[in-house]
């Protein structure tokens, strides 16, 4: 075994639409001493490609996949280059692995990409998913996200939103609706323009900061956003992706259909409940799951928080803090979902922590009888 292996290794997910300024972004990330021990892994498709001198410079370092769509036609074959990337390391041919980068096609749903991460077994405890970076077009990215449900996914999904040409934007007023557009799809993302970003903080906007072997809940959970736009959220039921006749010109029909909310529960949970309230959460809304994470307090060890992340029915295996980074414990689950029932969500949740939902009429049948809820 390679001493220089250290499992599981993080990956950075970098998506964006076509033209927002992936390549650009990703450059500059190659050329940066941070990115040091890094594979890189891009997927040519269309105009997105990687400026080949680049590539050949940095070719120990970047494996560049078939043409294709990297979510669809070839994510088998992303799976065997992160597989042989871990040969590779275990074997002595690549000495050091800091990190992963895996950059997805523009027109991608990233969630698929996620799932190659978190759900293979061969991969699950070689790579963690560090974070999602999603870059966004300040000039036509209003109109990105009203074409393209995938564009939306793509903003909801991410830890991390990063807007370039912000400087090609001459009213304030267009800017700020972006913004705002941004911050209700995705709340607990932090958003910085692209001039802005430490090479740092966009290679390390997940739990974890290896630097400090620290965890930093707040930001991962993004609860301060949360908060602010608890209200904000509404989900629709059973919209057709591309009924543009409902539309009445605000472009916002995708929109409508994303969300995000938070469960909490201020005391200890014994770990057999979170498992079951999770279990029967994904085996009946997986498919409208896009990303789920949290922290849990449990009940037979209140003084190492677990730490829930999955991608629609795949949980990544749970992994537990050394100790509770800050002074608020409980447990905190943030659910980001396509058409998610809300209301469903919070009933199910309710049913098990033995914490009464409002206004819900009938609590008491669904507390006698917390799997009653799943056929509603």
């Amino acid at each position: 075994m390679n001493p220089g292996a250290a499992f599981p290794i993080p990956v950075s997910v970098l998506t964006g639409f076509l033209g927002a300024g992936k390549t650009t972004l990703l450059n500059a990330l190659l050329k940066d001493p941070a990115l040091a021990d890094t594979a890189v892994i891009i997927n040519e498709f269309g105009d997105v490609a990687i400026d080949h001198l680049l590539v050949e410079k940095a070719s120990d370092g970047v494996i560049e996949l078939s043409d294709g769509c990297l979510c669809c036609t070839v994510r088998g074959e992303l799976v065997d280059t992160l597989a042989d990337l871990v040969d590779r390391l275990q074997t002595g041919r690549i000495q050091r692995l800091a990190r992963v980068v895996i950059e997805t096609t523009g027109l991608a749903d990233p969630v698929p990409v996620l799932q190659s991460i978190m759900g293979h077994p061969a991969l699950l405890h070689a790579f963690r998913l560090d974070g999602v970076i999603t870059v966004v077009d300040a000039v036509n990215g209003a109109a990105t996200l009203d074409g393209h449900v995938e564009a939306v996914k793509q903003v909801a999904v991410a830890d991390l939103i990063v807007l370039t040409k912000s400087d090609l934007v001459d009213d304030p007023a267009w800017a700020e609706a972006l913004l705002e557009r941004l911050r209700r799809i995705n709340p607990g993302a932090e958003i910085r323009p692209a001039g802005e970003c430490a090479m740092t903080q966009l290679i390390q906007c997940g739990l974890y900061d290896p630097a400090t072997k620290t965890a930093d809940v707040r930001r991962w959970l993004g609860e301060a956003a949360e908060n602010d736009h608890r209200h904000h959220h509404h989900h629709g039921d059973g919209h057709d992706h591309h009924d543009h006749a409902h539309d009445h010109g605000h472009g916002h029909h995708h929109d409508a259909r994303v969300g995000s909310f938070t469960l909490v529960h201020d005391s200890a949970l014994p770990f057999t409940t979170i498992e079951m309230f999770l279990d029967l959460l994904l085996s009946t809304q997986g498919d409208k799951m896009l990303r789920i994470k949290g922290i849990v307090e449990l009940a037979e060890d209140r003084s190492r928080p677990l730490v829930i992340h999955g991608v629609q029915k795949l949980l990544h295996p749970p992994a537990r803090l050394p100790a509770w980074p800050d002074a608020v414990r409980g447990t905190r689950l943030v659910l980001i979902g396509i058409d998610l029932p809300r209301d469903y969500v919070e009933r199910l949740f309710a049913a098990f922590v033995n914490k009464p939902a409002i206004d819900t009429p009938d609590r008491e049948a669904m507390e006698n009888n917390p799997l009653a809820i799943a056929g509603r």
